[in-house]
């Protein structure tokens, strides 16, 4: 037995499963596998995971024994969901008698779930007086749901999530004793609203059978193939979770595909804040990395909010493989239908010595399509035809060892017919197609900076994808933004479920929150996350305030087992001073380091009405950019008069609001972000809870930044 210790990420794509190891001490690819996904074999896609696991360790001599972490993300339930192969679901709900009783009966009522395309999540209900609850009438009310057809049920109570009791006692019956899968409605998320508690409940218990059967085989086949280690499933919001977790909250891996780009993203962006950006062949994915997290909202589906937190992503019918549409006056739009759609080769990847006597065409590629999809008719017969990566090569953009770098004077000469048809060079052409593209793009990017509120110089675009260069360089030299193609792009989202952390949240409605409540709450979290498989001592919280809907949030991040030293690489001041100037686009002589502590440098520049700010760590991550702002160092003991004096000194006066700053506080090896909260005694108290522990002499920087809003 050899002492490597070796990290598994499987990422189940639509068309590809790939399988990367990293080894856990160097963070370095040690091997890449792919197969095709497995849609028709009886054991479904979780036969290709097992062949693309298995091909992983064969072909780079890994002994099963060196594996310490197993993960795999899976769209089985995005696709469930959109292919409506779900079960039906019975619900049986119950509260107290009265008014209480006539509502909630109304409100755990749930019609049929609409998933859009003709498919939908069928439903019967039940309902139980509180005073009538017992094993017997459980039975009862189940058993004639099970005779309409029933084949999963759901347990909801009015408020189930101040106590449990009475959810359990249906479970017991339910899945206890009749051994029918059963959802708890409190189990899957602890705020008020019953509808929507017992409506993101029903969605779980719909795609339960599904998700469990291919968690059973996979599962069974890891430990066949010899790994003794939990096998982990990936999270829609981009963290990881233990299957038997997974077996009872299914519904959480709902776009887990997208979370894995993003969570690989992560790793190779060095930056806190940007826009990123997956671009496959047909769909481009756009999403938001806030500081140094993921933007994460409610998931949408069939129409309907749930309590589903995944991560926030656009999708684009624009890729680098979409088509081209043309009149007599231009290049009039890019997409959706893309060249795979088509059947047709990408002129850019055609051989050049076939581009003979090309001629223009116009078509309609699907029924029903508009007829001015540009194909190109070649003296052999053949079409081919023009896309977003052919005019990214004409222009020179995508360099030899990018994924979509093809023949540009192929792609030239496949694109003089439409120069001719529109009295215009080729690359003129190549220009209106990018700028179409941009056209689509552009404002998406600008709707997602402005939701998450980053200012246009913390804008930084991050790549991934196989189509990624043929999009990325020509919109950001567009919108004057920095961006970024990491290495191993192609692979990205394996990478990211190697590399995940467990990620669990606790939400609460709790008005005017105590320190009591927010230590309670980080309790819960540090629990829920060891339970999902996160070592104990590994596991940090993050507490957030909405002081507008009374929300109480705890996001707990563990590792799997204690990460061994992270071996890139610490940077000197000067390094540090490069990467914070090119962030901040000025002169390395235009910055100065304010503050330095021993594991963190934060950089300053002074502009015409604003003093931008870098806090960057001894690795060189930039952990923290913002726009105007002032950094303090302080002793742990002192934390509080600092935090209070710039609460006056940074408040922004607007007509109609007061708007405080944001705090971060640099203390150890950590970054704490205590955004989001409009009461100074409420951030003194998240401070508290977090600065109890440290020692009262020690060094902290205290950031104060002027609000973005």
């Amino acid at each position: 037995m050899s002492n490597r210790k070796v990290r598994m990420g499987i990422d189940v794509g639509g068309t590809h499963t790939k399988a990367v190891a990293i080894d856990n001490a160097t963070q370095k690819i040690i091997g890449k596998s792919s197969v095709k996904t497995t849609h028709d074999d009886k054991s479904g896609v979780a036969a290709g995971v097992v062949q693309a696991f298995e091909n992983c360790l064969k072909e780079n001599n890994i002994d099963p024994e060196d594996v310490v972490f197993v993960a795999h993300s899976t769209t089985q339930a995005t696709n469930a969901l959109i292919e409506g192969d779900v079960a039906k679901v019975g619900i049986i709900g119950t509260s107290q008698g009265g008014l209480e009783g006539v509502l909630a009966k109304a409100q755990t009522k749930l019609k049929n779930i609409d998933l859009g395309s003709g498919r939908k999540i069928e439903i019967c209900n039940a309902f139980i007086k509180d005073k009538d609850l017992n094993h017997d009438s459980i039975k009862k009310s189940a058993e004639k749901l099970k005779s309409e057809g029933a084949q999963v049920f759901v347990a909801s109570e009015a408020f189930g999530v101040d106590d449990m009791s009475a959810e359990q006692q249906i479970y017991d019956v339910t899945k206890g004793e009749m051994g029918m899968e059963t959802s708890i409605a409190s189990d899957i998320t602890k705020l008020y609203g019953l509808t929507r508690r017992t409506r993101t409940a029903a969605i779980n218990a719909s795609i339960l059978p599904k998700m469990l059967n291919t968690a059973n085989q996979t599962e069974q086949s890891v430990r066949g193939a010899g790994v003794k280690v939990p096998l982990m499933i990936m999270r829609g919001d981009g963290g990881v979770m233990e299957i038997n977790e997974m077996k009872k909250r299914p519904v959480l891996t709902m776009l887990s595909g997208p979370a894995a780009s993003v969570m690989g993203s992560l790793m190779y962006l060095r930056a806190s804040n940007g826009v990123y950006f997956e671009v496959g062949g047909t769909t481009t994915n756009i999403g938001v990395i806030k500081n140094g997290r993921p933007a994460i909202d409610y998931s949408v589906v069939g129409g309907h909010r749930t309590y589903i937190t995944s991560l926030d992503v656009r999708v684009l019918g624009v890729a680098g493989g979409s088509m081209i549409r043309l009149s007599k006056s231009g290049v009039t739009d890019v997409g959706p239908r893309s060249a795979h759609i088509a059947g047709l080769d990408y002129a850019v990847f055609t051989p050049e010595e076939e581009i003979v006597d090309p001629q223009l065409e116009l078509f309609s590629p699907k029924e029903g399509d508009p007829s001015d999809y540009v194909a190109i008719k070649l003296k052999s017969g053949k079409r081919i035809t023009i896309t977003n990566s052919c005019a990214a090569n004409v222009l020179g953009l995508v360099k030899p060892e990018h994924f979509s770098y093809g023949n540009a004077n192929a792609a030239r000469k496949a694109m003089q017919p439409i120069a001719d048809y529109l009295g215009v060079t080729v690359e003129e052409v190549a220009t209106q197609i990018l700028t179409r593209a941009y056209e689509k793009i552009s404002p998406v990017i600008l709707e997602l900076a402005d939701k998450y509120k980053l200012e246009h110089d913390q804008i930084s675009l991050v790549g991934v994808g196989g189509g990624a260069t043929s999009l990325i360089g020509f919109c950001a030299q567009k919108m004057n933004i920095n961006y970024s193609v990491p290495e191993n792009a192609e692979v990205i989202s394996s990478i990211g479920v190697a590399l995940a952390m467990v990620r669990d949240v606790v939400e609460r409605v709790v008005p005017n929150p105590t320190a009591e409540d927010i230590r309670s709450i980080k309790a819960e979290a540090i629990d829920k996350a060891v339970e999902s498989g996160a070592s104990p001592d590994t596991v940090e919280v993050h507490i957030e305030i909405d002081a507008q809907t009374s929300k109480l949030t705890a996001i707990a991040l563990g590792a799997t087992e204690v990460k061994t030293a992270d071996l890139m690489n610490e940077c000197t001041e000067a390094e540090a001073r490069a990467l914070a100037a090119v962030d901040m686009r000025k002169e390395e002589n235009e910055i100065d380091l304010v503050c330095q502590i021993p594991n963190f440098y934060v950089y300053q520049t002074t502009e015409k009405d604003r003093k931008p700010i870098r806090i960057l760590d001894k690795k060189g991550f930039i952990k923290v950019q913002r726009t105007d702002g002032t950094a303090v160092t302080a002793k742990a003991a002192s934390y509080r008069s600092v935090v209070s004096k710039l609460w006056e000194e940074l408040a922004v006066y607007k007509a109609d609001a007061i708007l405080r700053p944001d705090y971060y506080i640099c203390a150890g090896a950590r970054v704490m972000d205590f955004n989001g909260s409009g009461e100074l005694e409420q951030v003194l108290m998240l401070m508290d809870v977090e600065m109890q522990s440290l020692d009262p002499n020690a060094e902290i920087v205290v950031v104060g930044a002027k609000s973005q809003v």
